[in-house]
């Protein structure tokens, strides 16, 4: 095997993470449409049109990356489980992505800026907690959490 040839799972693995960052990317775009729409055109506060992004983004996202990026996880968590552990992770990283936009706001950097540098952090951020515990890959085995047993 040359080194530019990839195991399987190496291949596997980059076109999870390709998968992924197309998910990603259609959830920035279209918040990132929406944002636009709602502060420059709306001028409606930049946290209002933040929102309407992120409820829009979130809701394809999920979908975008339980069906596609992670499919092959299967057999895993219950849904209820995914959509659960999904919610914590969105909100831990909405108070951070908030931060993020609202601080640099704050010093007056324009929050397209902020939407953009935020959209980087969670790039990797996302793909780790969606791989090994939103999504994770269970080996054949269905894992319920503790509560739903």
């Amino acid at each position: 095997m040359t080194k530019l040839q990839l195991t399987n799972r190496q291949h596997k693995l980059v076109v999870q993470f390709i998968k992924y960052w197309i998910g990603g990317g259609l959830e920035f775009w279209v918040g990132y449409g929406i944002f636009a729409v709602a502060y420059s055109v709306l001028h409606l506060w930049w946290l209002w049109g933040k929102l309407a992004a992120d409820i829009i983004g979130w809701s394809i996202n999920y979908f975008v990356q339980r069906y596609w990026a992670f499919a092959d996880n299967a057999p895993r968590l219950s849904e209820i489980e995914h959509v659960r552990r999904y919610i914590i992770i969105e909100v831990i990283g909405f108070v951070i992505d908030y931060g993020i936009i609202g601080w640099l706001k704050y010093i007056g950097i324009s929050p397209y800026f902020g939407f953009m540098l935020s959209a980087v952090f969670f790039t990797v951020w996302s793909y780790l907690w969606y791989r090994f515990w939103v999504f994770p890959e269970t080996k054949g085995k269905i894992t319920r959490s503790k509560k739903s047993e």
